[in-house]
């Protein structure tokens, strides 16, 4: 299927659950506006989107104290059918109906893939709390929503890498959000929207298509601009101060150069930007 059929299936799914979602978005649980959709595809769809995704050694890996995790946006290099379901929910449709159920004005989809694409996370793989970067790879948009898509058939909920909100600080329990196979989590990013991915306690991997959308203001008024800005886990207090200090050095060089030392290479580069 190519992109406009995908779009228009999770869009009619989106639009007959569009007052639940709503209802579920205001009342998150959480100062960090949130809502899941189950069975956003035909299974048989959602396990091929699985199955097209490439061997761990073909992805980057990214792993620091940060993260351990496999990523990749050059979607040109993998299965067409990664391409057309990440933009398919980049489609104007799905879009509008995603920005009507989180009461956002006209969300801007990213079509550079700026930190979004594809990744994976194997055994004792991890995304520690942290704060996504505020704005687009120009420093132009506000970053404002986050979805992630789960296509990783029978993952239970105690094989780890779920999504975990943090609204009320480290000091607090997190909200966890099992990366139930054919799940679309959809959450708002801002100054407040601190999340993670508990660690994969399984020897497998949970698979996920990742897309944000942007938006011309910011979510909240006292919204500033941030780098990524990552935190250790409440049992690892080392590591939280390592963190600390690490995002305020990446802060100061970014007063200093606006769009970073150098190029986040994470981004999908088009031979044809139209394409």
């Amino acid at each position: 299927m190519n992109r406009i059929e995908l779009a228009t299936l999770i869009f009619e799914k989106l639009h007959e659950q569009k007052e639940t979602l709503k209802s579920q978005f205001q009342n998150s649980d959480s100062s960090i506006g949130n809502f899941f959709l189950d069975d956003v595809l035909p299974t048989e769809m959602a396990i091929e989107i699985m199955e097209a995704f490439p061997k761990p050694e073909a992805m980057v890996l990214k792993k620091s104290l940060r993260e351990d995790k496999y990523v990749a946006a050059q979607m040109n290099l993998y299965h067409p059918l990664l391409e057309e379901i990440i933009y398919a929910f980049q489609d104007k449709r799905v879009v509008e109906v995603i920005g009507e159920i989180c009461a956002i004005k006209n969300p801007i989809p990213d079509e550079n893939l700026y930190a979004g694409g594809i990744s994976m996370m194997g055994n004792n793989q991890f995304l520690n709390p942290h704060l996504d970067n505020s704005h687009d790879k120009d420093r132009h948009l506000w970053r404002v929503l986050n979805l992630l898509y789960y296509v990783t058939p029978n993952w239970k909920e105690e094989y780890g890498g779920n999504l975990e909100l943090w609204p009320n600080g480290l000091k607090e329990k997190p909200l966890t959000i099992h990366s139930k196979f054919n799940r679309l989590v959809v959450m708002e990013t801002h100054s407040n929207s601190l999340h993670s991915v508990s660690p994969v306690a399984f020897d497998g991997y949970r698979r996920c298509v990742s897309n944000y959308y942007f938006s011309e203001s910011p979510l909240l008024e006292s919204d500033r601009f941030h780098v990524t800005s990552f935190r250790g886990r409440p049992e690892h207090k080392f590591s939280d101060v390592v963190l600390q200090l690490d995002t305020l050095l990446r802060m100061t060089l970014r007063k200093i150069f606006k769009k970073g030392v150098k190029e986040n290479p994470h981004v999908y580069k088009k031979d044809n930007p139209n394409q």
